[in-house]
């Protein structure tokens, strides 16, 4: 699509989305032993952002957010879920907004675009072999590992952090890694998700023990195997829990 495709989309189409509010939406993967989190870029503008996108007046807001990461991703059925909304009266930063609605050709003060916006974040956990990007002409999507992000547009560096945050008090009460990791992996895989969420080193074997009193893993009777490593035992989520303990928090 280009980029005049989307002025007139955003112009002649307010009629169709609810104004004043937007989704925000924080996508992990984990790959390479690293977690990392989808970005997009408009062509025209020089910081990276969320995948964001509008809600249409005639659509519930969680599905909203599916289409967003859909259209992104071409994945259906994204484990997803708020996790808080975002109302400054600073958001968002004006500056910004101001050269972004530039570059489109928006010029006009009262144009619904120019207008405060709420955004209600939305936290995707994806597997990320299953993910095939799908950028538009004038848009560039990427990931980037967590610790590797960038100064994002408006408050999206604060909106990761926030999503960060409410990872870490669901740890003990939902399988974290469990849409991240693929069928079969190595225990230190989990582990370094959780380092990564933590922000701390943690002790293998204290780990290992109070992973496996959870319930959630089963232990395989195969291994990884690597060239010039001692083989490790692979293990695989048990899905009916795993399944059962995150409705509790959706």
């Amino acid at each position: 699509m280009k980029k005049r495709n989307i002025i007139d989309k955003l112009m002649y189409n307010e009629t169709i989305y609810q104004q004043g509010i937007s989704v925000d939406c924080v996508m992990f993967g984990f790959h390479d032993r690293m977690l990392k989190v989808l970005l997009s870029k408009f062509n025209f503008f020089h910081k990276w952002m969320l995948p964001v996108g509008f809600i249409m007046k005639e659509e519930d807001m969680d599905a909203a957010a599916c289409r967003v990461l859909k259209k992104r991703t071409g994945l259906d059925n994204i484990y997803l879920y708020q996790f808080h909304a975002f109302g400054s009266t600073l958001r968002p930063n004006a500056k910004e907004h101001r050269d972004i609605m530039a570059k489109m050709g928006l010029t006009d003060v009262n144009h619904w675009m120019a207008q405060r916006f709420v955004s209600v974040g939305y936290c995707a956990l994806v597997e990320y072999s299953r993910v095939n990007i799908r950028a538009n002409t004038s848009e560039e999507l990427r990931w980037f590992n967590i610790n590797e992000i960038p100064l994002l547009y408006s408050d999206h560096n604060s909106i990761i952090e926030k999503a960060l945050a409410t990872i870490r008090t669901q740890m003990d009460v939902i399988p974290i890694g469990y849409k991240l990791l693929p069928e079969k992996f190595p225990l230190s895989d989990l582990r370094i998700i959780y380092e990564t969420i933590l922000g701390k080193e943690l002790d293998r074997r204290n780990f290992q023990r109070k992973i496996l009193s959870t319930g959630y893993l089963i232990k395989l009777d195969e291994y990884h195997r690597k060239t010039g490593q001692k083989p490790t035992v692979l293990f695989s989520f048990d899905r009916e829990k795993c399944e059962e303990a995150l409705q509790s928090i959706i």
